[in-house]
């Protein structure tokens, strides 16, 4: 259209007009970001407490026959693990890494959010975790309504480490532990401090700042009180950060309530925020109920008015009845051809009106 004309604001023009369709409205699928509120994790109490695990998977093959790495994250603190895995390594090998490398480290947390990985949703690592104590709780992969901040932290471990893995070639299996190094000591928006820093309480001995850390500043009862201190900062930037990604996502009322006619007194005139759209055309859109069934939940309830004609389909060697049935569909088709056997089962009482048709197609 643009090859031939042009106003100011076309473009905002144009998609102001396709809002205004009632037909593009009835039957466009919806790409908006889902509506309701944001509903996040509680912000974990101490260190490890509570982590998220996730896979990194179809990396290329390392000289050792690894393709996957197993990210394990502490949702306080944003501290990772990255381990080397192959995709077919069973559950019983990935518990023993797990022992190995948070049981024995961290300690036992309290929870995991993982999604929906069968060996995850196995009988072995379900009955391992409630032995040990520990809760089990599924998310969807890269979805902040049920994990927020967690989800977006594997979602850019998994882009750096595909990033890694891809200029490392098969070699990246050597370079990962100083990936981790990397990660655990750059700085993150949401604590305000490196994972590191915020899981030991002290900046990293690193060779680039040789002299910030003495063994004499990290030893004592100091070290004690300014972890508790820091804990307590990061859980207030946590929750300061979280507030902006809710504020981010709760633009609108979770629930309406509607003005319905006396027709619709049963049904219960307050509705989730999901089932609604705003309608932008200009027409009145007020529709006559008479001759309209709904059930208890407003959906409409499509009913046969009468067979307007009759034929037989040819199918190999088989002959099928077929009906052509008229509805009171308000947003289907009006007219389907239906088969004569199975539709005569469900409404007998149309078939007294019609005459058989001899019409025969194939």
């Amino acid at each position: 259209m643009k090859k031939l004309y042009w106003w100011p604001n076309m473009k905002a023009g144009i998609a102001t007009y396709v809002s205004k369709c009632l037909t593009c409205a009835k039957v466009k699928a919806e790409h908006q970001k889902p509506s309701g509120l944001l509903v996040q994790p509680k912000i974990p109490e101490w260190k490890w407490d509570n982590i998220t695990i996730d896979f990194v998977t179809k990396l290329p093959k390392s000289s050792q026959g690894y393709d996957t790495i197993w990210v394990i994250v502490d949702r306080l603190t944003k501290s990772a693990i990255f381990t080397p895995i192959r995709k077919t390594d069973p559950i019983d090998k990935l518990a023993r890494i797990y022992l190995k490398e948070v049981v024995t480290r961290h300690g036992i947390p309290v929870s995991i959010i993982s999604d929906h990985d069968p060996r995850f949703a196995s009988n072995f690592w379900r009955s391992l975790q409630n032995a040990l104590g520990t809760r089990l709780d599924m998310s969807t992969a890269y979805h902040p309504e049920t994990n927020g901040q967690s989800e977006r932290t594997i979602q850019t471990l998994e882009d750096m480490l595909r990033a890694c893995a891809i200029n490392f070639r098969k070699g990246w299996v050597n370079h990962l532990p100083l990936v981790e190094f990397s990660y655990n000591n750059s700085y993150h928006a949401s604590i305000k401090a490196a994972p590191f820093e915020a899981l030991y309480g002290r900046k990293c001995h690193s060779p680039v700042c040789w002299t910030e850390v003495g063994e004499a500043q990290i030893l004592g009862p100091e070290l004690t009180q300014e972890t508790t201190e820091k804990i307590v900062q990061i859980k207030q930037r946590m929750q300061a950060a979280r507030d902006r990604q809710k504020s981010y996502a709760d633009l609108k009322h979770v629930a309406y309530k509607l003005d319905l006619p006396e027709e619709l007194s049963r049904v219960h005139n307050t509705f989730h925020v999901s089932n609604l759209k705003k309608c932008h055309a200009d027409e009145p859109l007020a529709v006559s109920l008479d001759g309209l069934h709904f059930d208890d939940k407003l959906h409409f309830v499509e009913e046969p008015v009468e067979i307007v004609d009759r034929e037989v389909k040819r199918l190999n060697q088989n002959y099928i009845p077929l009906v052509k049935v008229r509805w009171n569909s308000k947003r289907g088709p009006k007219f389907t051809w239906e088969r004569e056997d199975q539709f005569r089962k469900k409404y007998p009482h149309l078939f007294a009106r019609t005459a058989p048709s001899s019409s025969v197609t194939s």
